[in-house]
């Protein structure tokens, strides 16, 4: 059956710019041999809900019609991709900005609390672009929709993991009624704490859920790891491609 907005779907990809280079992937080795692998990091394919905005455009419009095991590339222009590159983001600054540091083309900066690369210098002055790394890029993914997930238990938990980063939570569901079994370090996560109304939002919508129950556990595990609250907001409110864009700044 044709894939179409609304199903959840578990995806494996590989994006790349056009000169072959990997910016995300859902391959851990790969990840590791591109020297793009993140420790938190949730390799071996997302759950995404094709439509609800969890991956670029691009690439969330070439799944529909495909079906369950497809395999195939799609390349994708800057405005169904990460944007264009805005002018406004691109400034000249002193190089005293920069603390006496040898100051040259390709170098990583954080001025005023924002992250950019230098792309030009000229005598005391330095152009710095804030744009992220993947604005203005055309971009090119292989992907292999993995399959389509029929029942709900498999759907919250796919989602979950999305969101959260952890695989396989808790997870109940009886009459329309789904009690999900909040882990020890969850409860106070920055991260969670953002994503979980988005989460619920998506299960009544597209999963048909009547009622959302989050049960806090309490165990003696070692606690989650909490991200910074710039993090957690990155985090919650972009899909997938918010990782595509951490790998490729951290190249930087």
């Amino acid at each position: 059956m044709a894939i179409q907005k609304g199903d959840f779907i578990k995806l494996n990809y590989t994006g790349k710019f056009v000169d072959g280079k990997v910016f995300d992937t859902t391959d851990e080795e790969l990840a590791k041999k591109e020297e793009i692998f993140s420790p938190r990091g949730l390799y071996g394919g997302d759950v995404i809900i094709v439509g609800a905005g969890h991956t670029i455009d691009g690439l969330d419009e070439d799944l529909e019609g495909k079906e369950a095991g497809y395999t195939g590339n799609v390349e994708i222009p800057p405005e169904k991709a990460f944007g264009p590159s805005n002018p406004k983001l691109i400034e000249t600054v002193s190089v005293t900005k920069f603390e006496d540091r040898k100051v040259y083309p390709g170098m990583g900066v954080e001025i005023d609390g924002k992250r950019g690369v230098v792309t030009r210098v000229i005598g005391r002055r330095a152009t710095v672009d804030f744009n992220s790394p993947l604005a203005g890029q055309v971009v090119n993914y292989e992907y292999t929709i993995e399959k389509v997930l029929e029942g709900d238990v498999e759907k919250v938990q796919g989602l979950l993991a999305l969101y959260t980063g952890l695989r396989e939570m808790e997870v109940e569901i009886e009459d329309g009624v789904v009690k999900i079994g909040i882990p020890t370090g969850l409860t106070f996560n920055q991260r969670w704490l953002m994503a979980k109304n988005r989460v619920a939002t998506e299960l009544f919508k597209y999963a048909g859920l009547k009622e959302i129950q989050l049960i806090e556990k309490l165990t003696a595990e070692p606690e989650i790891p909490m991200p910074s609250p710039e993090e957690a907001e990155a985090e919650a409110e972009e899909a997938p491609e918010a990782a595509a864009e951490e790998n490729a700044e951290a190249e930087n």
